[in-house]
């Protein structure tokens, strides 16, 4: 049972039991509390700490082997769920909803595909509940999704991070090529898509500047939304939910709207690890839209067209040329 090949640095806990009593048939992240380096992560765990982790997340995305994988760690107050479970503790704001950023949820999605891989695993399942899945014996090829909060009397992973756990299960599952999560649900409130192909995805911006889209996510969040910033090409999108279903996906675009913000439903391209497609309309549909008066006008307009995610000289150039 090897370690990932991902793993930046080492910082070695004596904290653990040793050999494990069983296969790794499940994954648990966890947040660790604070936006901590990998270093400052594996530091977490001295002797006589009496807790560990398999692996943590810093919050530049770096990763730390604290226990080694074939070992059980000391994390997630259930001794049965340690034996089997890899651990990884991730680098998140200290305050609920305790939220990671872009890059420690994308490396957690990179590492729990390795260590799928590694173990012979090629499909993750998310089943919503604790009695589900306690209750259900994965198949020899399947991983399943715990979380700490089942086992003490605690919030970890954080809100941020559990009610992504079908969208997580998706994206792993995108990096094996095996489709969905066969969970329940509708994405980011807790489930996971039974076919699984798709994820719909609630975007609220995409602007070329991280600052831009830092103030909207801070405005979304003042209005009680979750977000997550993602970068795509040369674009900072800003997310508020991915969903298996569009139905969800679409009651989330009504409430941003209803209290005032731009929304629009992208996908991921049937499964592809993609944070949300291109535009769906070509810039010359989008200048006729224009002339027509769909998308306001002056500074208005311009903010709107950069908020759904087209380029506003290359809009404003073609209208220039129609008119």
């Amino acid at each position: 049972m090897s370690n990932s090949p991902l793993v930046n640095c080492t910082v070695k806990s004596p904290n653990h039991s040793g050999k494990r009593t069983h296969s790794i048939d499940t994954l648990t992240p966890h947040c660790v509390v604070g936006q901590l380096t990998a270093e400052g992560i594996g530091s977490c765990f001295p002797a006589g700490r009496e807790a560990s982790c398999n692996y943590g997340i810093g919050k530049d995305g770096r990763v730390v082997l604290v226990v080694d994988e074939c070992n059980r760690s000391w994390c997630s107050s259930s001794k049965s769920n340690d034996q089997r479970a890899v651990t990884i503790e991730c680098a998140s704001d200290k305050t609920d909803p305790y939220a990671m950023n872009s890059a420690v949820y994308e490396k957690l999605i990179e590492l729990c595909a390795d260590i799928c891989k590694r173990n012979g695993k090629n499909k993750v399942l998310w089943l919503g509940s604790k009695e589900k899945t306690l209750a259900y014996t994965p198949k020899s090829n399947e991983m399943v999704l715990t979380a700490h909060r089942w086992f003490a009397n605690k919030s970890c992973p954080g809100d941020w991070l559990y009610s992504r756990y079908g969208e997580l299960a998706d994206r792993i599952n995108a990096l094996l090529g095996t489709g969905g999560s066969s969970g329940s649900g509708g994405g980011s409130t807790g489930g996971s898509s039974s076919s699984g192909s798709v994820l719909y995805y609630v975007q609220s911006g995409a602007y070329s500047q991280k600052a831009n889209a830092d103030a909207q996510a801070a405005r979304l969040k003042a209005a009680g939304f979750e977000v997550l910033i993602k970068k795509v090409g040369n674009l900072y999108k800003v997310q508020t939910g991915a969903y298996s279903k569009k139905a969800n996906a679409d009651a989330q675009v009504s409430k941003l709207k209803a209290k005032g913000f731009d929304a629009f439903v992208t996908t991921n391209g049937g499964g592809t690890a993609a944070s949300g497609d291109t535009p769906k309309k070509s810039n010359t549909e989008i200048a006729k839209e224009v002339i027509a008066g769909k998308w306001g006008n002056g500074a208005d307009r311009k903010k709107r067209l950069e908020a759904a995610g087209y380029n506003y000289a290359a809009v404003q150039k073609i209208v220039n040329s129609m008119l």
